[in-house]
């Protein structure tokens, strides 16, 4: 099985530079043009499910996909966004953020840390590899998201997990027989 992973298309959020966890936002156009995009990359990939988070952002981008291969859409709640508590919102470069977000243990304004995050990404993944072990798959999700599935597949330094965000609708290909680097 391979395994395909993407972060949901561009956010009125992600365009004016602000946290979006658990907010619960549509696409922008642009976002919508991202989404059709990624569609026209997946095709003839051989993708025959696609999951994605529960949030707004996540399902529109990942309906678009489903739709426009054919192939059934599933909700996964683990795979829904870091919970950045009362940094919601607020502007990724605001100082107090920049500084703890980077800290694995620390419960990101009194909501969740990054070992929260792979604590229920990893079972998932452990899942899906079992549950789907000929099957190849699309998963829809987040930002954070994305860096803790990637550090599933490849050992990251600490400033390697940071820098691996991707793009809106960047398509990252892993391959479970290598669990390595895509």
């Amino acid at each position: 099985m391979r395994l395909y992973v993407t972060r949901h298309g561009e956010t009125p959020l992600n365009a004016d530079r602000r946290v979006s966890g658990l907010a619960d936002v549509p696409l922008t156009e642009r976002g919508r043009a991202q989404a059709r995009a990624l569609a026209g990359q997946a095709a003839g990939k051989g993708i025959g499910l696609v999951i994605a988070s529960p949030l707004q952002r996540a399902q529109e981008t990942a309906r678009t996909v489903a739709e426009a291969l054919g192939v059934p859409l599933r909700l996964e709640p683990r795979l829904r966004e870091l919970d950045y508590g009362r940094y919601d919102q607020a502007p990724i470069d605001q100082p107090d953020f920049v500084r703890i977000k980077r800290q694995f243990a620390w419960h990101m304004g009194g909501g969740e840390s990054i070992l929260d995050v792979a604590a229920r990404v990893y079972p998932f993944l452990d899942e899906l590899r079992s549950r789907c072990p000929e099957q190849t798959v699309l998963l829809v999700c987040h930002g954070t998201v994305c860096r803790v599935i990637h550090s599933y597949f490849c050992d990251l330094t600490n400033e390697d997990f940071w820098a691996s965000i991707p793009e809106n609708c960047q398509l990252r290909a892993y391959d479970w027989r290598a669990r390595g680097a895509p």
